[in-house]
């Protein structure tokens, strides 16, 4: 999530405390905690909205009776186990057939959320479709403020070793080193599991498609503040004078709000280098990496579809400052005028998404959008041979993995695409035996 000092956006705001319609009953034996749900259908959502901060939840509530909209999603409000304590209910329409949640910001609060969702009895989500809609910061060499990205990528690009940048070593480029490398250039020799997720490229351009008939928003302090970035002649930002659009690029997770040229090329560079030269940074925001490890687990256990994710944030800031612009004034001081039109784009762009699948439910989305790429993670945990990084690590010649001596950290990370907390875990099994 990025934003601007938080504004008091719109009115509805407290309309997400609503009361639940639901009854509990908690027994407690011993130490566990059961929680039994009585008289409580089970819902079946079409569509599943994810928001991560109130403003991107409120332009859905207040909305509600707006010609044209989706309908009233308080009408059921939910309270569900393991959500957020600032966010701690679904909302769905009355039908069901769409819902939306809140996630609360950040890899650990939307991972938490997802995780919560995906193991509630209270929702079928094996055909639902998920958007994935917040604002996020903008790449200036790919878009402009209030712009709407539709991602087939997200890249976890500060999973990495990192010095400070006042002992950056005079050879490097920047501080960020990927984990179980040497340099910045160098591919990962520690691979997670969450640097990168794919999801469906046709879903993304179908929902893409559907988005372009939407009449997008913008502001006049975004007009203004977007002509700058051709100033001195410079023209690789030439994308960001443009009026708000709709684009196809990639979505970088960070928890650390960055600014500047630096910081944004070294994610350039990490993009490409995690996906093997193939995807685009453009957004850059606080959780998708984490949903989506969350959600590739619950596809794992067939309790979802990975192939009914569509990743949507709008830009709400440029990522580095235009020319002669401080990274500071750009960060703390500068109007970009890109908050209320980034805000407001989410919903009149993913309107028109919500509403093409389900006009053409029972025609084409119900029984799903099959994927011409691949879809998944970087292990190949779902099956397949990923585009990106070592290949899939369950199948093949990737499965047979010796055990290394494991001397110090580092020892684990020296073969190109090895798992050094699977080696780890398995050199320290075979101690125990000894």
């Amino acid at each position: 999530m990025r934003f601007a000092p938080l504004l008091q956006l719109l009115a509805g705001a407290g309309l997400a405390h609503a009361s639940p319609v639901l009854e509990k009953e908690a027994q407690v034996e011993k130490r566990d905690i059961q929680v039994t749900y009585k008289d409580c259908d089970v819902i079946t959502p079409k569509v599943f909205i994810i928001s991560m901060f109130s403003p991107e939840a409120d332009i859905w509530y207040t909305n509600a009776h707006t010609k044209g909209s989706i309908g009233d999603l308080l009408a059921q409000n939910i309270t569900v186990p393991g959500f957020s304590p600032l966010f701690p209910q679904a909302h769905c329409l009355k039908d069901g057939s769409v819902c939306q949640l809140t996630t609360g910001e950040s890899e650990i609060n939307a991972a938490s959320t997802i995780t919560a969702l995906v193991h509630s009895p209270l929702f079928n989500l094996k055909s639902t479709y998920f958007l994935i809609g917040g604002i996020a910061g903008i790449n200036p060499k790919y878009g402009t403020l209030a712009d709407v990205a539709f991602s087939k990528y997200a890249i976890q690009v500060a999973l990495q070793y990192e010095f400070d940048a006042r002992e950056i070593p005079s050879n490097y480029t920047t501080g960020y080193v990927p984990q179980g490398a040497y340099a910045p250039n160098q591919y990962p020799g520690s691979i997670y599991g969450t640097e990168v997720f794919e999801v469906s490229e046709t879903l993304r351009d179908i929902a893409a498609s559907f988005a372009s008939s939407a009449k997008l928003n913008d502001s006049a302090a975004a007009i203004a503040y977007r002509a700058h970035y051709t100033d001195n002649g410079i023209s690789i930002y030439k994308a960001a004078t443009k009026a708000p659009g709709i684009i196809k690029c990639d979505t970088a997770t960070s928890d650390v709000y960055f600014s500047g040229a630096l910081l944004g090329e070294a994610f350039e560079n990490t993009t490409k280098l995690f996906t093997n030269g193939s995807g685009i940074y453009c957004m850059t925001a606080q959780e998708d990496n984490a949903t989506l490890e969350a959600m590739i687990r619950a596809a794992k256990d067939k309790l979802l579809d990975f192939a009914r994710i569509i990743i949507m944030r709008t830009a709400s800031d440029f990522d580095r400052p235009f020319p002669g612009l401080s990274v500071l004034d750009n960060l703390f001081y500068s109007d970009q005028g890109g908050f209320l039109p980034a805000i407001q784009n989410i919903y009149l762009a993913g309107t028109p998404v919500i509403q093409g699948i389900l006009k053409s439910w029972d025609s084409k989305f119900k029984k799903g959008v099959a994927p011409k790429n691949y879809i998944g993670d970087i292990f190949g945990t779902l099956g397949g041979t990923p585009d990106f990084g070592p290949g899939n690590v369950f199948a093949g010649a990737s499965a047979k993995r010796d055990v290394e001596e494991v001397q110090d950290r580092r020892s684990m990370y020296k073969r190109k695409g090895m798992l050094g907390a699977e080696i780890a875990r398995r050199a320290n099994g075979a101690a125990s035996e000894e």
